[in-house]
């Protein structure tokens, strides 16, 4: 009796069992459309014809390797994914380039190869000081590029990075965001692919949601719509990309600054925007430890600056009017906030607040929030609010051991979201992350640059903080102005901070690979 023959899976089915950095090229293919009909309805013919003629074959390239696969069965292994994402912010920036290249047509195709890995790690770092130098299409895809990294990350997190105990989960117990209550390191490329779809159709609406709330409070609020839409992609996904050139050309004044200030917050914690966690059936969001340091981080920092001014008696007519003083302090706040969670927009008053406290260029407080970071799973890089807790419990009680030797530790509801060895894992995290800065720190310095320039660079691509460049020295560092090397270390630096280097190290492990 003859075999039965099996049935040929549906074209779609076929599609979502591709490769993820396949699947990124045809969801980021098809995003150009959209900046090809903005082109196309402003009369900016010339960009909308670059868009529209890379976005349909990027289109057609990817349906037709869909047909290719078609009865295929998938073979990705363990680290599959986590090459696809390495691939995401590697290999398919010089993708993305090619219509920003064309659109623009007066600088190299390095620049804009930069350009897209600095938008798609949502560090915000652009190539081009002057905004004008942009037309509202080019704008609106170097926007579009950092939402879409933000959301591939949130994605990533839970369905990638959190199976691998990797990205901040390493030194979270079990049953955390993201997490099953077993260790499930070794799923096979069908669980990824369900954990992938899983996650996507639970994030992808809230994504989306909050990025639309935002935009139309910020356009209700005065904002022009292309200015609103941007920078409502860049606060929810923490790249700091603006279409003018940061909040002092913005239209919506405080009123914004202050909805902005809000929508950071989900940038703190993974629990502002999901209950997929222990720790939300104890306590809710006032018992997570990375939302409570960041609440204690943005509130004494200004409180600090603010005081600072009294201490040092810099302006002494300032102390007397109160509206200064409360711009002074608003601004304090608003930009500590911005760079904890990696955005780096600087308040229209943060003028008004180095002038109150007397710091000229703040530029170590700055990259020292932007090296804490913002939570774990969430769009912000830097070290990770977790990964500082879970050192700080470990000092206390190391304090507690010098003064009582036998005393057996408690711990807490907030720190049993960490494993027994958390604070051991976060201490090799972070020892990597500084051996990381100084290596980048050295090569970047061995391309000729200054020693501050060099440091200013490395924090802000590790920590995915752009616009740092602009505010961490008394001028600003212009990426233009580096020679081939700097801009290549430079992007190393990006991928390295949006990645991490455990994730970076697993990528080399042959036992994870054979299993």
């Amino acid at each position: 009796m003859p075999d039965r023959v099996q049935p040929r899976q549906p074209f779609w089915a076929s599609v979502l069992q591709l490769p993820l950095f396949l699947l990124l090229v045809g969801v980021f293919s098809a995003a150009m459309l959209v900046p090809a009909v903005y082109g196309g309805v402003v009369r900016d013919l010339d960009a909308a014809r670059a868009f529209l003629y890379a976005g349909l074959l990027g289109v057609v390239i990817f349906g037709l390797i869909g047909l290719a696969h078609a009865g295929r069965d998938p073979n990705h292994g363990t680290l599959g994914p986590l090459l696809s994402l390495f691939s995401a912010f590697t290999v398919l920036p010089a993708i993305l380039a090619v219509p920003f290249y064309e659109g623009l047509g007066t600088t190299t195709f390095l620049n804009a190869y930069v350009e897209m890995v600095s938008a798609i790690t949502t560090t915000g770092a652009t190539m081009f000081d002057d905004p004008g130098r942009l037309n509202g299409t080019l704008h609106l895809w170097r926007s579009m590029v950092g939402w879409l990294g933000g959301l591939l990350m949130w994605i990533a997190a839970s369905a990638i990075l959190a199976p691998l105990n990797l990205g901040g989960f390493e030194v979270t117990a079990r049953a955390e965001p993201g997490r099953s209550a077993s260790r499930d390191i070794g799923m096979s490329a069908e669980e990824v692919r369900k954990r992938v779809l899983k996650v996507s159709s639970v994030l992808v609406p809230i994504y989306m949601g909050l990025t639309m709330l935002l935009w139309v409070l910020l356009t209700v609020g005065g904002e022009v719509g292309l200015v609103a839409l941007c920078h409502a992609m860049a606060i929810v996904a923490t790249s700091g990309i603006s279409p003018v050139g940061g909040l002092d050309g913005a239209g919506s004044g405080m009123a914004g600054e202050a909805v902005m200030f809000l929508f950071m917050l989900f940038a703190l914690s993974r629990l502002t925007f999901s209950t997929d966690t222990t720790t939300a059936e104890s306590g809710g969001l006032w018992q997570d430890p990375e939302f409570r340091i960041g609440a204690v981080v943005v509130l004494a920092v200004p409180i600090f600056l603010f005081l600072r001014h009294f201490l040092g008696a810099y302006d002494v007519a300032a102390e007397r009017d109160l509206a200064s003083a409360g711009r002074a302090l608003w601004g304090s706040a608003f930009t500590v906030l911005s760079f904890l969670t990696t955005t780096g927009f600087a308040s229209a008053h943060w003028v008004d607040a180095q002038s109150w406290s007397g710091l000229e260029t703040p530029g170590l407080l700055l990259m020292g929030l932007a090296l804490v970071g913002g939570g774990v799973a969430t769009t912000a890089g830097g070290v990770k609010l977790l990964r500082v807790f879970a050192l700080y419990r470990n000092g206390v009680r190391e304090m507690e051991r010098l003064v009582h030797p036998s005393s057996v530790s408690s711990a807490g509801p907030r720190a049993r979201r960490l494993q027994k060895d958390g604070a051991f894992i976060a201490w090799i995290f972070f020892m990597l992350f500084a051996l990381s800065l100084a290596v980048l720190t050295i090569l970047l310095a061995l391309t000729g640059l200054a020693f501050d320039t060099a440091l200013v660079l490395a924090v802000s691509g590790l920590s995915t903080t752009g616009p740092l460049l602009e505010v961490a020295k008394d001028a600003p560092i212009t990426l233009t102005e580096l020679n081939a090397g700097a801009k290549a270390i430079f992007t190393a630096a990006m991928v390295l901070g949006r990645l991490e280097t455990l994730a970076i190290i697993a990528l080399f492990t042959p036992d994870l690979w054979r299993g």
